[in-house]
């Protein structure tokens, strides 16, 4: 009687334990990160509840809570770190354009323990997706500026020679000569006439002689320059485009918080998935270790009489087992590694390693309803997408622009001033290179463009546009649904592995207990090696299964806060634990080693055989 109400008195504590602990750890104000809880920020009072579940309530509009042009708010969540802490302050990041090219240069000779927060802060210092995000940013703050210039007049200098100088000889036939013309008597007094109008000249006074024929020497060297004044008084297109510029501005700084969300998410969840092979590795390790004294004691039994080949073969097939389920921990141990290190663009010769216990983070808790609207009211994409609807209204403007007048006002002020001559029939030494030719022009004009017709192109363009504006409004409504089904899924992915949580706790405590009575039993001759290596093989999964419900549990804790915004979550009381650890026996503290690396053609020729006779 008393040993089952001890037992009853086990399960409920079993049962109650996790559940206890969860509860412990709400009276703490701290986040999941350890930072100090923000004050809680109102997310909108619940309807109350009707008994008519018909009953019409009109929802109020996205245009109207965040405006037409909504801006992007830094302060919702906690700014990005600018430097890393002193005690990681040499892992920064390499050069952006850096690339090794051998093998000593990205051999791992340094593996550092990183704890969660360390992680976050590195990978936002370093993060290449995140910088080259912020210089999205900039560039859009670039375009903008040069979009505002639109309302400035612009002035530009020309010059063509400033100074410059010409220098040549020119020839010229004009037509044949006298003494071909001559031999034609009749065209005589036409050719005379011709010769006359040779010998008096042209334009420019140049001077040919009798066989139509001229040349002249030109020096000249002087310096000349325009000055042009361009300034649009009316432009029906400017106004829309500088909006359609500052909402892309907009949209950067979204997205930049969208990504430094979506990065601080990733890497929790790279730093948890760690964390739970690091507890795999030490599961397979310990399975490894109870494998290997089973097959110990198996052998002595043997050769002490009271043990069966059969109990050797079943010990030697577990141990095997057992270090194939360790060889494959290791392996994802070593590529979750090397995926935090790849978000934390670490140096090449460096690893990460978690210093953080895999152990429940804290507590969600805003109810599902405060965390789906929290979410409608933090989560940039709907603001990017209200943008959208924005930008395309001012490309719809921007296009009935094209049709409309536009009224410019220009001026000019040229000055030429030129020493020298231009084709004398002197040689180039005589050229007179005092004479002087100065000329000063201005002018001061407007001019108006107006497209009067254009085939409706404008119009499409703008109903085109108002199309999109139209199509970002379903889109957006697409968002707020996906969005709600993404919380609501981490809300219940947390509340089932909550209950996880307390059954793979109860199915570890219980499978361990069974595994020691079936030791004890085997050892005192009632029991068998069967029921130990079953035993055995109910405690390594029960472990495992344990270790990826924290991770499992905390990744969806993660999620929550990645998708509603909200950082509330308290964290769990610290256990309190001795400050050293249990002494291990002798008798079971064997060293786990690795299986060598052999060649996989040796081990497929030797697993084959022939079989015994």
């Amino acid at each position: 009687m008393a040993g089952r109400k001890r037992s009853v008195l086990l399960a409920l504590a079993l049962t109650s334990a996790p559940s206890a602990v969860l509860a412990e750890g709400q009276s703490a104000g701290t986040d999941w990160l350890g930072n100090p809880l923000p004050k809680a920020e109102s997310v909108g009072n619940e309807p109350a509840d009707s008994l008519d579940p018909f009953e019409d309530r009109s929802l109020p509009n996205a245009i109207e809570l965040k405006g037409t042009r909504p801006q992007s708010d830094a302060s919702k969540i906690p700014p990005a770190a600018t430097s890393l802490p002193a005690e990681v302050d040499q892992l920064e990041a390499p050069e952006a354009l850096a690339l090794p090219n051998k093998p000593s240069q990205v051999r791992i000779d340094d593996l550092r323990p990183l704890t969660l927060t360390q992680s976050v802060e590195i990978m936002e210092v370093n993060n290449p997706l995140l910088k080259a995000i912020a210089m999205q940013v900039e560039e859009a703050k670039s375009n903008l500026r040069a979009q505002i210039a639109l309302w400035y007049p612009t002035l530009n200098l020309n010059t063509r020679t400033f100074p410059g100088r010409t220098w040549g000889t020119n020839y010229q036939n004009f037509g044949r000569s006298q003494a071909a013309n001559s031999t034609a008597s009749k065209n005589a007094k036409k050719q005379q006439e011709q010769q006359d109008n040779f010998e008096n000249g042209t334009a420019n006074n140049t001077k040919f002689d009798r066989y139509g024929e001229w040349w002249g020497t030109t020096q000249t060297y002087g310096a000349d320059a325009s000055l042009n004044l361009s300034w649009t008084l009316i432009n029906p297109r400017r106004v829309p485009i500088i909006a359609a510029a500052r909402d892309q501005y907009e949209k950067a700084k979204n997205q930049y918080l969208i990504t430094l969300r979506d990065l601080r998410l990733q890497t929790a969840e790279a730093y948890f998935n760690l964390q739970v092979v690091d507890a795999q590795v030490e599961v397979g390790k310990t399975s490894v270790q109870a494998s290997t004294v089973n097959l110990r004691d198996s052998r002595a039994r043997l050769q002490a009489g009271v043990a069966t080949k059969l109990d050797v073969l079943e010990a030697e097939t577990q141990l095997a087992r057992d270090q194939a389920q360790l060889t494959d921990f290791l392996a994802r141990q070593q590529i979750n590694q090397r995926e935090l290190a790849r978000l934390l663009d670490l140096p090449q010769n460096v690893t990460p390693t978690s210093a953080d216990p895999s152990e429940v983070l804290g507590i969600w808790q805003p109810s599902l309803q405060e965390s789906i609207v929290a979410s409608y009211a933090f989560r940039e994409e709907l603001d990017n997408l209200i943008l959208d609807v924005s930008i395309a209204n001012s490309n719809a403007n921007s296009a009935l622009g094209q049709i409309q007048p536009s009224l410019t006002i220009n001026g000019s002020s040229a000055w030429s001033k030129q020493f020298g001559e231009s084709g004398v029939r002197r040689p180039a030494g005589d050229v007179n290179l005092g004479m002087v030719r100065e000329n000063t022009d201005q002018q001061v004009f407007m001019g108006l463009t107006w497209t009067l017709f254009d085939g409706g192109a404008a119009a499409a363009q703008s109903r085109q546009q108002k199309q999109v504006a139209k199509e970002q409004t379903y889109r957006f409504a697409n968002e707020r649904n996906q969005i709600r089904k993404d919380v609501e899924q981490s809300f219940f992915q947390l509340q089932a592995e909550t209950r996880n949580l307390i059954t793979n706790s109860r199915e570890v405590l219980s499978s361990r207990e069974a595994y020691r009575l079936s030791v004890l039993r085997y050892q005192a001759g009632v029991g068998t090696q069967r029921n130990v290596i079953d035993n055995q093989r109910d405690v390594t999964r029960a472990e495992v299964a344990y270790a990826a419900s924290v991770g499992n549990y905390n990744r969806a804790l993660a999620q929550l806060r990645r998708r509603t915004g909200l950082d509330q979550v308290a964290r769990c009381v610290p256990q309190d634990l001795p400050a050293n650890p249990p002494p291990k026996s002798p008798l079971t503290d064997v060293p786990v080693l690795s299986t060598p690396l052999n060649s996989p053609c040796q081990v497929s020729a030797a697993t084959v055989q022939s079989p015994a006779d």
